[in-house]
């Protein structure tokens, strides 16, 4: 006897809901940052921190921490693996031995240097099958999502008020064809 094809349960249909699309995004992100960074295996969030780094250098790991929304232990742990390829240097505070500050080496900046372009291509082939027109309205909407759900999340993000200004600007400038070049994954 055939087995007959499962009924359409629509209230298991993954695809129309946005938590789910939003996640898989992130693995095909991640994977399209993977592999045009193979040739020196970086992450996303390595690329990012350093790349935060090399624009404001010294900051604390908590400061750090909140720049790129993600929560201490991970901030430490992320920076670990960093200085231990000579990327990162880390500073103990002479007036709180619990506060580290954090420097990019010059090993970093050539690093973050050296790959920009590849970032870029990731970021340019995630959003490849959106029209420039599309892209700037995809970025648009998905910043007012993260905006607007953004305390909600274990760490959020709280960048510096200069450094998000100036982004935004930057990022507007690189979707419309300008010459502007991010600098975060």
């Amino acid at each position: 006897m055939a087995k007959k094809a499962p009924a359409s349960r629509e209230h298991s249909s993954v695809w129309n809901r946005p938590g789910f699309l939003v996640r898989r995004l992130h693995q095909i992100h991640v994977a399209i940052f993977l592999e045009e960074m193979a040739e020196d295996n970086i992450t996303p969030i390595q690329y990012g921190l350093l790349s935060v780094l090399a624009d404001l250098p010294g900051l604390d790991q908590l400061s750090l921490a909140e720049e790129i929304g993600i929560d201490r232990a991970n901030v430490a742990d992320v920076l670990t693996r960093l200085e231990s390829r000579g990327l990162v240097v880390r500073t103990v505070s002479a007036q709180d031995n619990r506060r580290k500050f954090c420097e990019p080496t010059e090993q970093g900046l050539s690093f973050v240097k050296k790959y920009h372009q590849n970032m870029q291509r990731a970021q340019d082939n995630l959003l490849r099958p959106l029209k420039p027109a599309e892209r700037v309205e995809f970025m648009r909407l998905l910043s007012r999502v993260v905006e607007a759900g953004n305390d909600l999340g274990r760490a959020p993000l709280r960048p510096s008020a200069q450094r998000s200004a100036a982004a935004k600007t930057k990022a507007k400038e690189r979707l419309r064809g300008g010459s502007s070049k991010r600098t975060d994954a």
